[in-house]
């Protein structure tokens, strides 16, 4: 199996009303059965998502994440680990001043598979192909230093790839193991985007076909309290 990962580049600085799935699919040359993969940072900026600081202020956002948290978990000094509505459990509730212009503040979508959904639809009626989307994000991780990318928005890539009851290379069948396969993805995507390139969206040739299908990040990849050993 091979995959290939390359940056589309060349799209100019989106602005609010843009049509992503458009610009998207004038500037790269997709395939059936690619997986497109855009940074949340765009899917905002298009969609409007975006709310006002002071530029002078370097803290000034902090009564956008109050806003935007439905559970603070964690302070520490300037630091919030906060949940949102989405359910993701995320610095600062996702709001991000980094690549948006002085005196704004980035918020995450409102609803990141619908996001993926609908620009995996207009790709459908301008390009004539079915790919995958996949809407990312740099989330940190527990007990990891770094940060890494990982989806929060998803459009005919399964979010979780269920191997259970399959057997292992030994022949052994898997009790446990599910595949977060759409975070994977958006991972293997962030080493061609980058954080300063200007690179904001991905293309990934070659995906498995059982890695494509039906599914939402916030139904299938979040975990419910109940399962939540840490919460």
């Amino acid at each position: 199996m091979r995959l290939e990962i390359f940056g589309v580049e060349g799209l100019a600085e989106i602005q609010e009303g843009d049509d992503l799935a458009d610009l998207i699919a004038g500037a790269a040359d997709l395939a059936d059965g690619d997986v497109v993969v855009v940074t949340q940072k765009i899917v905002s900026k298009a969609e409007g998502a975006m709310a006002v600081v002071d530029p002078d202020d370097p803290l000034s956002h902090k009564s956008v994440v109050e806003q935007e948290s439905v559970r603070v978990l964690r302070r520490r000094d300037d630091l919030v680990i906060s949940e949102t509505k989405h359910g993701f459990v995320c610095a600062n509730a996702g709001v991000d001043r980094s690549n948006v212009a002085a005196g704004r503040a980035a918020l995450l979508p409102d609803d990141p598979d619908r996001s993926a959904r609908r620009i995996r639809a207009g790709i459908k009626a301008r390009a004539g192909v079915e790919v995958g989307v996949i809407v990312s994000d740099t989330f940190g991780r527990p007990w990891r230093r770094g940060v890494a990318d990982v989806a929060i928005g998803s459009a005919g890539v399964r979010p979780i790839l269920d191997l259970r009851g399959t057997p292992d290379a030994s022949g052994r069948q898997l009790q446990a193991t599910e595949v977060a396969i759409a975070d994977e993805l958006a991972a293997a995507a962030e080493m061609v985007m980058g954080k300063a390139q200007g690179v904001p969206v991905a293309v990934i040739r070659g995906a498995h076909p059982a890695w494509l299908g039906p599914g939402s990040i916030q139904a299938d990849l979040i975990r419910a309290p109940s399962e939540d050993l840490f919460r």
